[in-house]
Formats: C-alpha cells, sequence, structure tokens
C-alpha cells in the first residue's frame, strides 16, 4: 500500500494548481489526499503574504519566480496554465465549497472545475453568480453545493483545517505532510515522492 501525502491547497495559489496537474504523474507511487485549507486564514496567522505583495517591487524576484513556474511546467508536460487576470481572488467561497464536495461526495470533479477556472479559464471564481455556472458546467449540483457551502458546520470545518495546518508549522501553499513532516512548496513535490517511496 503506497503511502499517503496529504496536499494542502488553495485554488488562490497559481503553485498550488500546477501541483494538482503534475500529482497524476505518480499514480500507484504514492497516495495524495487533498486537504483544503483558507491561504488568507494562514497568512493573517503567521503573518506571512503572498510572493507578490512580499516582493512585487523586486523585479528580479518575479521574474525568478516565472522562471521557476516555466521550469515546473515544462518538467511535468503541463499545458494551459495563464495566469488570471482577476489575481488575487478571494477564495472563501471556493474553498467552503470544498469541504461542501468532500461532504457530498463530489471533491475530486469540484477541485478540477475550480483549478482549471482559476488558471486556465481566467475567472473570476468569488463572484457568486460565475462560481456558479462554473459548477454547473462541470455536471455538479450547485444549488446543493450552494447550500453546503454556507452550512454552519462546513464552515467550520475549514477554518479546523486552516487553524490545524497553522499549529503544524503551515505557514504557505502549497504544503504537504508526510506523517508528521512539512514539506513546503510546488518544487518540493518530487522530494517528499522520494522520501514516501523511500518509507
Amino acid at each position: 500500500m503506497p503511502r499517503e501525502i496529504e496536499f494542502l491547497y488553495d485554488f488562490g495559489s497559481p503553485n498550488a494548481y500546477l501541483v494538482h496537474r503534475a500529482i497524476p504523474a505518480y499514480a500507484g507511487r504514492v497516495a495524495f489526499r487533498f486537504v483544503p485549507v483558507l491561504l488568507g486564514g494562514v497568512f493573517k496567522a503567521t503573518g506571512n503574504q503572498s510572493p507578490m505583495q512580499a516582493y512585487g517591487h523586486v523585479a528580479a524576484k518575479r521574474d525568478y519566480d516565472m522562471l521557476e513556474i516555466r521550469r515546473f511546467i515544462a518538467r511535468h508536460g503541463i499545458a494551459g496554465f495563464a495566469m488570471n487576470p482577476h489575481f488575487p481572488v478571494n477564495t472563501l467561497l471556493m474553498m467552503r465549497g470544498a469541504v461542501a464536495a468532500e461532504s457530498l461526495g463530489c471533491a475530486e470533479a469540484y477541485i478540477e472545475a475550480m483549478f482549471a477556472g482559476m488558471w486556465e479559464q481566467g475567472l473570476k471564481l468569488d463572484d457568486p453568480e460565475v462560481w456558479a455556472a462554473t459548477v454547473s458546467a462541470a455536471g455538479l449540483d450547485a444549488a446543493a453545493l450552494g447550500a453546503a457551502a454556507s452550512d454552519p458546520e462546513i464552515k467550520g470545518r475549514l477554518v479546523a483545517n486552516t487553524e490545524a495546518a497553522v499549529a503544524r508549522g503551515v505557514f504557505g501553499i502549497p504544503s504537504f505532510f508526510l506523517g508528521d513532516e512539512l514539506w513546503f512548496g510546488k518544487d518540493r513535490l518530487r522530494d517528499v515522492v522520494e522520501a514516501a517511496e523511500a518509507g
């Protein structure tokens, strides 16, 4: 039985999208469990901020970050990525929807729809109407997901996921756990997979 890697994600992270696209190449080698957390909540709790906010004034750093994205895309054969013109997008509705989708048994299709909508289609998914149309286009029940996402229990579960992540040392997304060991960033994907395979 392959060891399980926890993949902590938020749809607002382009690097989380890239990891999502790269994960299928490791099918059969390791297992991944997707864990939705609210990146804004992580930032607030840790005092961290996005690279664009922290280093947006450093042109060489911005250019290098884009170079690393291009390298990752080439290494994993990813097609279709485009920066979202509405970035940054408030992901609260999307992430509550992710927890709701888990409870309704449609997480895989929901995750695919949200990541593709954000980082391939350039949609403004913090607009409830755009969100609902995207969910429906994926063949999912937007009314049921919307109602579940508004449920206090679902909201609380997202808060609990986020607080638990911070308590375990998470400060940004994407993050991975193999057991209790934390790995951060898309470029650690191969490392955590190799560690999982090494047992």
